[in-house]
Order: C-alpha cells, then sequence, then structure tokens
C-alpha cells in the first residue's frame, strides 16, 4: 500500500478549497467519491473490487488537471480568493437593504418572483467559484440569452452575414421599440427586433424543435452541463401576452430585415423559446465565465464559441447591454454587461471571471436596481473598470496581483534602479506606494546598493524622498556607509554620516 499517495490526496482537495473556493462542483464530488473508494481501499487491503492508489489517482486528476496544477501552484487568477470574495459578501449585504424597484407585470409568470430574491455568483476563468444569497432558485434568462444567441450565430454564420440583417449601434430607444436604423435594419442585437433578427438566421434550415435543442445545448455547455433547462410556462405566458412583439416582427417583415422564406410566427416562438430558458445563478455565472474565457467553459475545458464570436458579443455587450443605460453603464462600470426583465445581469469581466447577479425588482429602465448597484460599487472598490490605471490608482485594489510575487519584483525594480542610479523610477516606485527601504534575501537595501555604487544622486533621493533608513543593516550587520566606506566613495561616505547613528563601527 502507498499510504503517501491518500495524503497527496487529501492535500490537493485543502490546495482546491483553499486557493480556488470551488463549491459543489463536478471536481470535487468526483474527489470524494473516488478519494473514499481508496480509504475503503487501503483498510481492506485492496479487495478486487476497490480502486488501486493510481486508478484513483488517475480518476481524480482527470476531471481538470490544469485546475489542480494552478490550485498547487497558487496560479489562479484570483490568488486571494476568499479575501475576495469576503469583500463580495460585503457589497452582497450593502445591496441586500436596497428595496426600490418593482417586478415585471407584462410577463404573468415573471410578477410571481418574490422581490426579496437576492444573489450573487462568480466563477473565474479558472474555476474559482463563490454564491451567495438565492442562488439555487430557477429563474429565465429572458433577454439575457441575447448575447447568447447572437454568439452562436456569428459562431455559426459570421459576423459579415450576421450583420448584413441587424447593425452595431445603440438605438436610443426603449428595447421593445418599433425603429430601424438608418439602413433599415435593427440598431443591435441586444434589442427586441434585433433578437427577432438574429433568431431568424440560427439553424433556420431546422425544425423548429432542432433549433431549440441546438440553442438549449450550447447554453448547457456554456454552463458547463449544470442547471440549464426551459420553463413552458413563462415560454406559454410570453407568447400569449406578446402583441408588441408580433408588431416589431411584422413591421420588421414589411421593410424585408428577414432572409427570404422565413416563418414569422416559427421565428417569433423561437425568440420565445431562448428567453425562457432557465437558469440558476449558479450555472449563469458560468455561462458568463466561458465568455469572458474566450467561449471556453472554465470548469469543462469545452470550447464552445470562437474568438470572433465572443469579441463581437462582449463589443456590443459593453455599448447597448444594459438597455438605455447602457451609455451611463459603460461609463459609471466599464465592462460589458446584459441584463433581462426576469431581474438577471450577466456581466464580464473579460479574461478574468463572470459574474451574475439576479434581483427581480428593476428600475424605470428594465435594469434590476439591487445588480447596478452592485456592479457599480464592485468597481468603486476594485479597478475592473475597463479603463482603471492598474499601475497608479491607490483608491482601488486589484485583487488579481499577487502579493508575494509583487513585493518581490517592487524589491528587485527598485534594487536596480538604485544600482543604475535611476532616480526618475525610484520617484514614480515612490509616488505608486512602493515602499523603498524594503530588503532583498541579504537584507540588501536599495541604499545599500546606491552607497556601494557610489551614487549620490540616488543615495541622497532615498534618504530625503523615499524616507529609507541609513541605518538598516544587512545580513552580514552592514550599514549603507560601511558599503560606501569600502568602496572609496569618500563623498557619499560624507553625506551618510549626516544621517546615520554613530555606534562606534561606523568609522
Amino acid at each position: 500500500m502507498h499510504l503517501p499517495h491518500l495524503w497527496s490526496h487529501w492535500y490537493l482537495r485543502a490546495q482546491i478549497m483553499l486557493n480556488s473556493s470551488v463549491h459543489k462542483t463536478y471536481f470535487l464530488k468526483k474527489f470524494r467519491h473516488h478519494s473514499t473508494l481508496y480509504w475503503r481501499s487501503y483498510c481492506s487491503s485492496a479487495s478486487s473490487s476497490s480502486l488501486s492508489h493510481t486508478e484513483a489517482s488517475q480518476r481524480c486528476t482527470s476531471t481538470n488537471f490544469v485546475l489542480l496544477r494552478r490550485a498547487l501552484t497558487s496560479q489562479f487568477i484570483i490568488p486571494e480568493f476568499q479575501k475576495f470574495t469576503s469583500k463580495i459578501d460585503d457589497i452582497y449585504w450593502e445591496c441586500k437593504s436596497i428595496h426600490s424597484g418593482k417586478v415585471a407585470t407584462y410577463i404573468p409568470q415573471l410578477s410571481r418572483y418574490s422581490p426579496d430574491y437576492w444573489a450573487v455568483s462568480i466563477c473565474t476563468i479558472d474555476g474559482q467559484r463563490h454564491s451567495i444569497g438565492d442562488f439555487n432558485v430557477p429563474f429565465c434568462l429572458q433577454s439575457g440569452a441575447k448575447p447568447l444567441a447572437y454568439a452562436m450565430a456569428v459562431n455559426e454564420l459570421g459576423s459579415d452575414l450576421v450583420h448584413q440583417y441587424v447593425g452595431q449601434e445603440p438605438s436610443g430607444q426603449a428595447f421593445n421599440s418599433l425603429v430601424l436604423d438608418a439602413n433599415n435594419k435593427p440598431h443591435n442585437p441586444m434589442i427586441n427586433a434585433g433578437a427577432l433578427a438574429v433568431t431568424s438566421l440560427l439553424k433556420n434550415d431546422l425544425l423548429l424543435s432542432d433549433r431549440f435543442e441546438y440553442f438549449n445545448v450550447q447554453a448547457k455547455r456554456l454552463g458547463g452541463q449544470e442547471e440549464v433547462g426551459f420553463h413552458n410556462p413563462t415560454f406559454l405566458s410570453e407568447r400569449a401576452t406578446a402583441d408588441r412583439n408580433r408588431a416589431i416582427g411584422w413591421f420588421m417583415k414589411e421593410n424585408k430585415c428577414f432572409p427570404e422564406g422565413i416563418n414569422l410566427e416559427e421565428t417569433l416562438d423561437f425568440y420565445f423559446q431562448c428567453c425562457s430558458v432557465e437558469v440558476t445563478c449558479m450555472s449563469a455565472s458560468v455561462i458568463a465565465a466561458s465568455i469572458a474565457n474566450g467561449g471556453i467553459c472554465p470548469t469543462t475545458g469545452d470550447k464552445v464559441l470562437s474568438a470572433e464570436s465572443v469579441r463581437n458579443t462582449l463589443s456590443l455587450m459593453y455599448s447597448c447591454g444594459m438597455y438605455d443605460y447602457s451609455g451611463q453603464f459603460a461609463f459609471k462600470v466599464g465592462l460589458p454587461a446584459k441584463s433581462g426583465v426576469s431581474g438577471c445581469v450577466l456581466l464580464i469581466i473579460p479574461n478574468v471571471m463572470g459574474v451574475c447577479l439576479w434581483s427581480p425588482p428593476l428600475d424605470h429602465l428594465g435594469n434590476s436596481v439591487r445588480a447596478v448597484n452592485f456592479c457599480e460599487r464592485l468597481v468603486a472598490k476594485f479597478n475592473f473598470h475597463n479603463y482603471d490605471n492598474l499601475r497608479h490608482n491607490q483608491t482601488k485594489t486589484d485583487p488579481r496581483k499577487r502579493i508575494l510575487e509583487s513585493n518581490i519584483n517592487q524589491i528587485a525594480s527598485g534594487i536596480y534602479a538604485a544600482f543604475n542610479n535611476d532616480t526618475k523610477y525610484l520617484l514614480r516606485q515612490h509616488r505608486s506606494g512602493g515602499d523603498l527601504s524594503q530588503g532583498d534575501y541579504d537584507q540588501r537595501t536599495a541604499l545599500h546598493v546606491a552607497a556601494s555604487e557610489g551614487h549620490l544622486e540616488a543615495v541622497s533621493f532615498l534618504i530625503e524622498t523615499g524616507k529609507c533608513s541609513p541605518d538598516k543593516r544587512d545580513r552580514w550587520g552592514r550599514k549603507p556607509l560601511h558599503d560606501a566606506v569600502s568602496f572609496g566613495h569618500n563623498e557619499v561616505a560624507e553625506y551618510l554620516r549626516q544621517y546615520t547613528t554613530q555606534d562606534g563601527e561606523d568609522e
């Protein structure tokens, strides 16, 4: 028996939990299952019905080897994930106290959602997971399905063909307006008219049942094979109250906005079916993370969408995804997002994570009040805004930064600048909040190095501006003054004597 293999199993599990907070994932379920079988195998002298240590190890690690490697080397996109999620929880509770807004009533099924529902789920591109609130309560995507349908259409047909039928500009009108652009096309795929144009293109050579099956399967792939289903009562309810959408459809047909031979009623049904796809906050966060990850599901590694389709989708979500609040959202939050009248918002932080927020009460523009507030508070705390300065912003934190690596790089850069008498770099580091007095492995600081090289300009900057102590000793007990004297830099030594505490060793 190889008991160390068993301990390595538990070590891997601990690393996954500590470094990624992946909870309730397929990986951990599989891990616990095979670890239990291996333990039984060890205790029962490896009966023929039990797994060997090699089989158990292979079955555990086969789920996602990349995830394991990143866990063991602390290389997740959010290194301090538990600290990050504790701040996410703080924002969640701040927004829970908001009670403004009204639940949508124009689709009868939507009006039955409790206004108290409030959930936030996060999934990073590495599969790190966190959820809080009513994250297991199912709801329909509604307009949250629009970017998915558009991405699938571009993935299948290409951008040029799709945009023969739909534009790329914000409409400046309500999402359900009967209005076309100057080219007699819907303005963009994120409003009802544009979504109808997109759904008319998607797999339009198939039967309606097969078209919806395709959409649902693709959505489930984006969601990591988690809870993605269909809510027939919402579909029937939406179809029964669809006078406005039918008016938009006939208006578009009159203006020849659809491909030839398209059945309008079938297109409308397909659109309503897509809007009635049912998810939970948790599964929708994986969908969002797949888009953030370039179309590759972070929990399964399944490549669902092309890079072009994801890029185009994110561009339109950024400019048109939040109804008539899109411009203000881009200004304040600076991230691609798509809202739906069920109260959900899919928020994408490209190359970092996907977030799903769900709270049914809406503002007068049709966006979830709590979700919008959460997004604004998120970027006020973290520099996720597309135009945040990642190096010189002292009011926000960057959860992507690896603190240890950052400190090591900062120390090395400061020492190298001192070696080259580069006071401009030292000034930039000082102004960005860097600690110029930190030492390396041997406790030698930038001041030690500047003194050793005889760079008076760097020495004076480090003491007078950087507030570095000239009394700091390295591992051999030497102060910067000792180095200046040893290497014959008399001018630097005289300068340092003005600031160094004399203790009998300094002469």
